[in-house]
C-alpha cells in the first residue's frame, strides 16, 4: 500500500494543479478521524442516513428477499450494517474495505453484533482489482454502498464504477445505495468545515502519513484546510491551502507551491433524485424504491441489476 500511495502522491504532485485521490485519507488515523466527524453536529449524512435505515428497514428487507449475502463497499468500522444483517438474515457478509485495522475492528464488533454471520473480509481498494471470495460465488447478492461515497467521484468515473458493481455482484443483484442530495450550501459548508476542526484535522492528516510513510520534507504548519460549495459543477471541493510559499519534498525531488496555492484533496457531489436515477440506468441498474428524510436532505436507493441487453 506504501507503493500505491508513494506513485500517488508523486503523480499527484506533479500535476498541476496539485492533487492527491481522497481514498488515500484513510490511514489508521485517518479512519480513526473520520468516525469522529460522523459523529459532530455539523455533520449530517451518517445521522440521516442511519435514521432512514431505522424507519425503512423493514420495506427494504420485503424487497430485497431474505438471506441474500451482502457485500459492503468501502465498509469502514461496519457501524451500519449489522441491522440489515439482522434482518435479512444473511448467513455471509463480504466487507471491502482498503483499511486492515478497520476491517478488523468491524471483525471483532460483528462478532457481538451479528453472531452467526460468517465474515469474509476483503482487504482492497474497491476501486481496484480484488477477487470476490468463493462462497460468494452463485449466491443472490445485496451490494451495500451507504454514505454517498460514490459522490467523490465525478460522473463518469461514478458510472463505471457503478457499472463494476454491476458485473461484480451478477445477474440476480441488488445495490442499496446512500446519496447526499442537493440542499442549503450554507449546511453544506458548515458540514465540511465544523466548529471542533476536525475535519481540518482529517484532511492535514495526509500530509502527516507522506511524513509518516513517504518520509516527505514538509512543514505542516504551513498548509490549512479549506473546504467550500462549487456551483456549477455542483460539489463540495476540499484541498489543502498553502498559507505562505512553501515545498514538499520526496525522495529528492522538491515541490514547490505558491501562497495560496492548493492540493485538491477530495470532491463530494451531490445528486438529485432524478439525476440519481439516471445515474443508476446508465451504469446497468434498474431504480425500485427510493426513501428520504423529512428534510430531503438524503436518499437511500434500492437497485435491481438490469437485463443484460446487446448494445450496438
Amino acid at each position: 500500500m506504501t507503493s500505491d500511495f508513494r506513485d500517488a502522491v508523486l503523480a499527484g504532485l506533479r500535476h498541476r494543479p496539485a492533487v492527491i485521490p481522497a481514498r488515500y485519507f484513510y490511514d489508521a488515523e485517518g479512519s480513526r478521524l473520520f468516525e469522529a466527524i460522523t459523529a459532530l453536529p455539523e455533520y449530517y449524512p451518517t445521522r440521516t442516513e442511519t435514521a432512514i435505515f431505522a424507519e425503512y428497514l423493514p420495506e427494504i428487507t420485503l424487497l430485497a428477499g431474505p438471506g441474500r449475502a451482502v457485500v459492503e463497499f468501502g465498509s469502514g468500522s461496519s457501524a451500519k450494517t449489522p441491522p440489515l444483517l439482522r434482518v435479512l438474515g444473511t448467513d455471509l457478509y463480504v466487507p471491502v474495505d482498503i483499511s486492515p485495522a478497520a476491517i478488523e475492528g468491524a471483525r471483532a464488533m460483528l462478532a457481538e453484533t451479528a453472531p452467526g454471520v460468517s465474515i469474509e473480509p476483503v482487504v482492497a481498494d474497491f476501486l481496484g482489482d480484488w477477487a470476490m471470495p468463493k462462497r460468494a460465488d452463485r449466491r443472490a447478492l445485496l451490494g451495500f454502498f451507504p454514505g454517498s461515497t460514490v459522490g467523490n467521484m465525478g460522473p463518469r468515473d461514478a458510472v463505471d464504477l457503478l457499472r463494476a458493481f454491476r458485473e461484480r455482484l451478477g445477474d440476480d443483484s441488488l445495490l442499496l445505495i446512500g446519496l447526499d442530495l442537493r440542499k442549503d450550501p450554507e449546511v453544506l459548508r458548515a458540514a465540511y468545515n465544523d466548529s471542533a476542526g476536525v475535519t481540518s484535522a482529517f484532511n492535514l492528516n495526509l500530509l502527516a502519513r507522506m511524513q509518516r510513510e513517504l518520509g516527505a520534507d514538509l512543514s505542516p504548519e504551513h498548509w490549512r484546510h479549506r473546504a467550500d460549495w462549487r456551483e456549477p459543477p455542483g460539489r463540495i471541493e476540499m484541498h489543502l491551502e498553502a498559507r505562505r510559499p512553501t515545498a514538499i519534498t520526496i525522495g529528492g525531488e522538491q515541490f514547490a507551491f505558491a501562497a495560496e496555492e492548493t492540493i485538491h484533496t477530495e470532491n463530494s457531489w451531490k445528486f438529485s433524485p432524478t439525476g440519481a436515477a439516471f445515474m443508476a440506468r446508465a451504469s446497468g441498474w434498474e431504480p425500485v424504491r427510493e426513501w428520504t428524510d423529512p428534510r430531503g436532505w438524503f436518499m437511500v436507493a434500492l437497485w435491481s441489476a438490469a437485463p443484460d441487453t446487446p448494445q450496438p
